[in-house]
């Protein structure tokens, strides 16, 4: 069974000059994805301070990007505030059997958490997906690390399929080092741009590269997506094949977030 999946940090739906909203445009982001699921950060499930503005959705966030596309969701709250929260979320357009959520907060001032989800193909088939969102202080993404491997020892048997994606504010790869040692999961790489469709659109292709071979790693940049450069967000499978994988950008990707997508093609 072919799946698509992707990772993306919609920045809350706002901009960041004048917080004003492009739930919109995240909205269509997702549809031109057009993934089978997706794990996104900053999800601003609920703004009082915008609800009367008039480009907001009526209702919450999740509920207005998951309509006509995505039948089954998770949602995680991580940071609370007096006019709102926002958190990470998993959309699937297959079952999720269960999911939880996790705080994996390491001080007061950064509130970060852990989404675990399952979703099944039925007799007993079930694929695990955990979507993370790190902090920004390197002692403090190690320790999130070491948790995420903790509970994926605990909570995923060994031999279940697993992704792990979202933004791991890892661009000096320290965490990337860990969770390759720990749980021998592959991280999904693209490789230097090399194709530019007729639209404009910059697509970053995989590189034919396995995990412990003696071949050059490349790097998958999505932020600023305006010109991407940094590596925060991953995608990391084991007891999945790799098919494709590529990082849309142009003017119209740099509208919707500041962060690119990651998009990849994988076996189940």
């Amino acid at each position: 069974m072919k799946l698509k999946v992707a990772t993306y940090n919609i920045h809350k739906g706002v901009t960041g000059l004048r917080g004003r909203p492009r739930i919109h445009d995240v909205r269509q982001a997702l549809r031109a994805i057009d993934a089978d699921i997706v794990f996104l950060q900053e999800v601003q499930d609920r703004n009082e301070r915008l609800a009367h503005h008039p480009d907001y959705p009526d209702g919450t966030q999740l509920d207005f990007l998951t309509t006509d596309a995505y039948a089954h969701h998770a949602y995680g709250m991580n940071a609370v505030y007096p006019h709102g929260h926002h958190g990470n979320a998993i959309l699937s357009r297959h079952p999720i059997v269960r999911s939880s959520n996790h705080d994996i907060s390491d001080h007061l001032l950064e509130k970060r958490g852990l989404l675990h989800a399952v979703t099944s193909r039925g007799r007993g088939r079930e694929l695990h997906l955990i979507c993370v969102h790190f902090g920004l202080i390197k002692r403090s993404r190690l320790r999130q690390a070491s948790y995420l491997v903790e509970f994926v020892e605990r909570e995923v048997p060994p031999r279940a399929p697993l992704i792990i994606a979202g933004d791991f504010n890892d661009w000096q790869k320290r965490v990337d080092e860990l969770l390759r040692a720990r749980l021998m999961v592959d991280e999904v790489t693209v490789a230097a741009r090399d194709e530019k469709p007729a639209d404009g659109t910059v697509i970053e292709r995989l590189l034919a590269w396995r995990p412990n071979s003696d071949a050059p790693q490349s790097v998958t940049r999505t932020f600023p997506s305006f010109a991407p450069w940094l590596t925060l967000d991953r995608i990391y499978v084991r007891g999945l094949r790799v098919l494709d994988m590529h990082v849309p950008q142009g003017l119209n990707w740099a509208r919707y977030s500041d962060h690119a997508p990651l998009i990849a093609q994988l076996e189940w």
